[in-house]
């Protein structure tokens, strides 16, 4: 009777737990597509128009910098989804972000789209996570002007 008590709620676990799991493993897969996608643009420049157009006017290499941008943020969407990354660390970690015009930049145009995707996928972490990106931006533009990406880097001679 106990051996069959505890195969059952086995069992009840494992159909509880099974949902979760396959949720995650579609959303991995679907992440992983969108970055393949984006790292084949990245690297053929003739495939940036295939996206969405920019909200404003732009070079191609500046398109590209704000591609790999996202798929910065998204890295860190999914480590702060799978509790891999906590709140804390974002906020560390986006404050050095936001530093820079490109990040600076990419929030500003992909804000509403980071926005509308969390609150249409209804998933807590999703919605947190815009939160405290929107959070740290806002911090970070009201501290002053950013670091200019060509001034990240000592010029070389």
């Amino acid at each position: 009777m106990l051996f069959s008590a505890a195969a059952l709620a086995g069992v009840a676990a494992s159909l509880w737990y099974q949902p979760r799991q396959t949720q995650i493993v579609q959303e991995a897969a679907r992440r992983d597509a969108h970055r393949e996608l984006t790292i084949l643009a990245l690297g053929d420049p003739s495939l940036l128009p295939c996206w969405e157009p920019p909200h404003m006017p732009t070079t191609a290499t500046r398109r590209k910098q704000v591609m790999f941008t996202n798929l910065i943020v998204a890295n860190w969407e999914t480590d702060f989804s799978l509790g891999n990354l906590g709140e804390a660390a974002l906020r560390d970690m986006l404050d050095g972000h936001f530093r820079g015009e490109i990040a600076r930049e990419h929030w500003a145009a992909s804000a509403p789209g980071w926005r509308l995707s969390a609150e249409l996928s209804d998933t807590p972490t999703r919605l947190r996570f815009v939160e405290i990106v929107d959070e740290r931006y806002a911090r970070a533009v009201d501290a002053g002007p950013p670091v200019a990406a060509v001034r990240h880097f000592e010029i070389e001679s």
